[in-house]
């Protein structure tokens, strides 16, 4: 009996390490450009409305307003027909520029910049503020997967 009493608290020990481990495994990540950020939201934009880009831009900078800039990390994933609020000639250009310096992160995807320059014959330009990431979907699924609250407006 003394055996296996020894063997069943080893084995709850062992349980108890691999929930630690999980929990831990669990917490996203610091973000290096946001090391203090308690809230993490990745906007989804893969329309091209300029009611919903309007919508995206509004939610980014409320949740500004609502939470300190260092408090929160905001990326906003455009890709499919969601790119053309990165492009120059956006009506929107000024409060994306206003964003990026309080903090939030655009990013285009550079599978849908491919194909519109695949189907097109020439690659569409974006403005500098707009960081490419490979594939959008796949960067949105990477976020989510580290602690970020996916939301589509």
């Amino acid at each position: 009996m003394h055996r296996r009493s020894t063997l069943r608290v080893l084995g709850d020990a062992v349980i108890a390490a691999l929930m630690v481990t999980a929990a831990s495994a669990a917490e996203p990540a610091p973000l290096p450009e946001k090391p203090f950020a308690e809230h993490r939201i990745v906007l989804q934009l893969s329309d091209n409305d300029a009611a919903k880009q309007g919508l995206v831009i509004s939610v980014a900078n409320n949740l500004l307003k609502h939470y300190d800039p260092d408090k929160v990390a905001i990326e906003v994933v455009a890709f499919g027909p969601g790119i053309d609020l990165l492009r120059p000639g956006n009506s929107h250009r000024a409060r994306i520029e206003s964003l990026v310096a309080q903090g939030v992160r655009f990013d285009i995807c550079l599978n849908t910049v491919d194909t519109v320059e695949r189907e097109s014959g020439k690659r569409p330009e974006f403005i500098a503020a707009a960081t490419p990431v490979k594939v959008g979907v796949g960067h949105i699924l990477s976020l989510t997967e580290n602690g970020f609250t996916l939301v589509r407006p």
